[in-house]
Formats: C-alpha cells, structure tokens, sequence
C-alpha cells in the first residue's frame, strides 16, 4: 500500500461506522435466536436440494439479539476469502469481521486467503493484525488480500480445502462473494460438515449488480457506492450534453443479467431514453423494435431542436432480447459441449462455418447478419460456466449502429430532419473499487460483525445479512440466512446443479413501477437530475442517502421469516 494517502483517505480512516446496537457494543451479550425454516426459493425443487445439501438443507434463519448470550468465549480462528470482482466495502465486511472476533475474545486471529478461492486450495494466508487492518478502514478495493474467480467444485479442490482449513484448526471461513461465491460456500459448508471439519462456512453478499437479493437479502453491498458513482458520471454527461446540444450519449452500465444498476442510475439522473433488459423480455421485442424505440424518442426531441440526449443500457440488453437470447443460448450449448472442436476449428479459421453448421436456421441467419466485429465478441473466451462473455460485447456500438441506419431511412423519407452523433461510453471499473460510501460503510462492517457471530454459534452453511436497511443503522436487524433457502436448481454445462439464481428486476414493483410512471416525461423534456459525487460528510439527507431502489422497495414490512417469533 502506498505511504502516500489523500486528505480524504486520512479523514475516512477516523470514520466509525454506524450500528445496530447488538452488534456497536462489545458483543459479550449478543446471542443468537432461531426463527422459522424459510422455504426455498424454488419450493418445487427441495428434494433435488436437499438430496444434494443433507446436513444443512432446512435449517432455521437465525437473528442476532441481544442480551442473549450463550457464544463460545474463546479465542477464534477465522479464514475470510474475497471472491470475484470487487465491490465497495469488501475491506469493511474483513475489518468488522476482525472487530468482531476480537470483541468476543482479544485473544481471536483473522487469516486472509490470497488471490480469492485459489488461496484456500493452495493454503497461501496472510494474518490480518490490528495494525494492517487500520489502514484499510473505509478504504475501496480488495487489494487487502486480493480476489479471484476459481471455482471449487471437483471432489479434490473440496478435499483440499478441507485440508488447510483443518490443518489451520480455522473455527470459520467467511466467503465474500456474489451467488457463485456462495454457491460455492454452501458446498463447501456441506462437505466440511459431512467430513467432520468443524469450520464454520458463512457468507456475505457482495456484487455492485444487485442480483443477489430476495430471500431476507434486501440488497448487496457495493451496489450504493457504485450506482452513486455511476450516477454522478451520468450526471455529468447529461450536463454536457444539454451544454454542447449535439450529441447522445449513449451509457452502457454494470449488469450482465439484470438490470439494477440501469434501472437505479435512471431514477437517479432521468436521462431520455432507457432500455431495461427484463422489460425487453416481457415484451417479447425484437432488436429491431428496440431499436425503432430508441430512434423514435431521437426523433421526437428533434423536432423542437433537441439533436442530443443521454440512453442508459445495461451490458447484458442483448440476452434479453428474445432472438439474440436464442442465438446466445445456442453458442452456449455448442461452445460448451464442443469447446475443443470449435477451438480447432477456429485455429484454422473455420470458427464461423464449424457454428454456422451447428446453429439453427433462425439463429445462423441472425448471427450472419450481425456485424463482424459483434459476431467476434459473441466468440471471446467464455466465462468459468462456458458461456458467452455478454459483458465483452459492445451493446451500445450494436444499437447506435442500427439506430442511426434506421434515422437515415426515415431521413430518406422525410420522416427525420435533425443530427444524430453519438458518443458511447462504458461505465464499469470506475464504480467497484471506489471508496465506500457511509452507507455501504456501515453495512459491510455491520455484515462483518455479524458473520463473526455467526461463526462464533457454528452456524455454518448461512449468509450474514442485514434487514430493516431503509430504516436507519440503529435499527438494522442482523441476522444469517440458509444458503440453501436462497437455491434452485440451473443447467450448467448440460448438467443440473443447484445455484443461487441472480436476482432479475422485478417488473411489479416500486422502483420500476416509478420509473415507468415518470419516464415519458423525460423523453422529450430536460428533466436530467445532476447527482454530483458521492458524499461522506454534511446534511443526513446528502451524505447518509439511500438508492432509489431501496427507498421505494422499503415499507412498514422489515423481514421476518413465516411464523418468526421476537
């Protein structure tokens, strides 16, 4: 770490973040509560879930309390992993962890896998001392212990892990990840338990996408800071935009296979157009009609004089749209069962007619007719399931291409008299490492506090989680969630496996609802709302902000399982 820190680093590090009080004070009478068995997310799949979770399928949801106690008082040996890209608040969920542990029992030891799973296969830790923790407090980044995206999924990678964690005498491992990394803690919880490995397996949610909610989970750290980034760089544009009064900007955003942070960085700055990729989907649109859409609003804020305007898009639009979601669908299956074939294939530049022989009809046509630098995009290197790398494809060169063929017809046929220049842009790296924001702040080091007493009652196989979030920190409610009570069952590389689903945006709700409600008025009118950079000190109402989403998801309901007691 550099020996050079900014003002504003400095100043963070003295920032203590907010609590509920059961987790703010020492934590020598805080104690655990069983609440009712919440059902699985896909009740039409327990038995395939429990036959392949047997010890920890089914188990209660847990609430901390206080004035309960009952917690080991010993010192604790604890492993904690960063997994997958980096959110906001990672190093928080680690220093609050170690908060944690060293509250029950100064005598507690925290160990920091390095390079993310890879770290907890190969034993490579690093102890996390009091004095290297500070320096980290409030801090962006995972660059503590760094992150990775390995799997852990044969039977030698799970007996490896079981190796180090034993030889390492570890009392829990806290897996910081999105629904692949805690996919990948609910497996490694049930074979520590069914091998007799007293570590306990817990989970945080992290993911700037958003899609790992729902089930007692109201919203995943990171996802604050980084739409608030997005937001303000948003802003700015729309600013420009109106300023110079030629160019749309077209903004493509985070999220692969939701629309989150589109949808939320729209209620947050009102640009003219945005394309929701579920919304797509439920219509069943083309990506001609998409496209048609998107040239209509151009159109119209042409004929009073308005040739520019900012379109939000989120990276993974073109899986939503049904025609390309069937040809995405189909490269999946074939790169994924004939990976080795098509790689020598396309060493000899055969690719396309090896796919092109494969596909059907319908989606060979389309995958012709797509241009060439897309259809290179849709053939990248796959991800770790074998699939398309949709985050790599170019959505917003695809759209204003098609856009801007289709104003030239309509200018062609005196239905379009204005200018269409275009400036695209993609916002991703520069929202998932930023500094946490106070919000995000207290939650990671709440989610931290509370993984630690987790581990300390041996609640493995559940996911810290913190409730009641619109409420305010002194009246969050932590608690731990069943892994399993958040899975179903997907194809993976042609196999059925059980998975915790990304969390799509739910069309019947609040946030898109609003947005629904408000955004025809943008279309033609300046009604851009200019966010500016994400605060830390001043008014509650500018530096302690909660998202849109979160505001309008939040009612008299905090979360309490079926049948749950006080």
């Amino acid at each position: 770490m550099s020996t050079r820190v900014s003002a504003l680093e400095r100043a963070r590090r003295d920032y203590r973040p907010r609590s509920p009080r059961v987790l703010a004070d020492g934590l020598a009478a805080a104690g655990l509560t069983e609440v009712a068995r919440p059902a699985p997310a896909a009740v039409d799949e327990a038995d395939a879930l429990r036959a392949a979770f047997p010890r920890t399928f089914g188990r209660p949801a847990v609430r901390i309390v206080p004035d309960r106690g009952g917690l080991a008082r010993r010192p604790l040996r604890v492993g904690v992993v960063l997994s997958g890209g980096q959110a906001p608040g990672g190093h928080n969920v680690v220093v609050g962890l170690a908060d944690g542990i060293r509250a029950l029992d100064a005598g507690s030891r925290l160990f920091g896998f390095l390079g993310g799973p890879r770290g907890i296969l190969t034993g490579d830790t690093r102890e996390l001392g009091p004095d290297l923790l500070e320096a980290y407090r409030n801090t962006g980044g995972f660059d503590l212990i760094g992150s990775g995206r390995d799997k852990i999924e044969t039977d030698e990678q799970l007996a490896a892990c079981r190796d180090v964690c034993a030889a390492m005498d570890l009392d829990g491992l806290l897996v910081v990840g999105g629904d692949d990394s805690n996919t990948n803690a609910a497996v490694l919880a049930e074979s520590f338990e069914a091998h007799g490995v007293r570590t306990a397996v817990v989970g945080a949610p992290k993911t700037i996408d958003g899609d790992l909610k729902g089930g007692g989970i109201e919203i995943s750290f990171g996802f604050d800071t980084a739409t608030k980034v997005y937001s303000e760089l948003i802003g700015n544009i729309a600013r420009d935009a109106r300023s110079a009064g030629k160019y749309w900007h077209f903004v493509r955003l985070m999220g692969r296979s939701a629309s989150h942070v589109t949808l939320e960085c729209a209620l947050a700055t009102q640009p003219n157009v945005v394309l929701v990729g579920e919304e797509v989907r439920e219509r069943g649109a083309t990506l001609d009609r998409v496209v048609e859409d998107v040239a209509r609003v151009v159109a119209r804020r042409a004929e009073v004089g308005r040739d520019y305007g900012v379109c939000l898009l989120p990276e993974g639009l073109i899986e939503f749209v049904p025609e390309m979601g069937a040809l995405i669908g189909e490269l999946n299956r074939i790169l994924g069962s004939e990976a080795d074939a098509f790689d020598e294939h396309r060493g000899r530049g055969e690719g396309a007619t090896f796919l092109e022989r494969r596909l059907s009809p319908d989606a060979a046509h389309l995958f012709g007719a797509l241009p060439e630098r897309i259809r290179e995009q849709l053939l990248l290197d796959r991800d770790a399931h074998g699939n398309v790398q949709v985050s790599k494809i170019d959505t917003e060169a695809l759209v204003t291409a098609k856009v801007a063929r289709l104003l030239a017809r309509w200018k062609d046929e005196g239905r379009y008299r204005g200018k269409f220049s275009v400036q695209t842009h993609f916002l991703g790296y520069e929202g998932r490492s930023a500094a946490p924001s106070n919000f995000d702040a207290d939650y990671t080091w709440s989610l931290g506090r509370t993984a630690a007493l987790l581990v300390a009652g041996g609640r493995g196989g559940t996911i810290a989680s913190i409730g009641n979030l619109a409420a305010g920190p002194q009246r969050w409610e932590p608690r731990g969630i069943p892994l399993t009570s958040l899975m179903g069952v997907e194809t993976r590389r042609g196999r059925r496996v059980p998975v915790i689903a990304k969390a799509l945006v739910r069309l019947d709700t609040e946030p898109f609802a609003t947005f629904a409600r408000e955004r025809t008025g943008w279309e033609v009118e300046d009604d851009y709302v200019y966010p500016g950079p994400v605060q830390y000190f001043g008014p509650e109402e500018v530096a302690g902000r909660i998202t849109e989403t979160l505001r309008l998801e939040s009612g008299p309901k905090p979360w309490r399982s079926e049948g749950a007691g006080e």
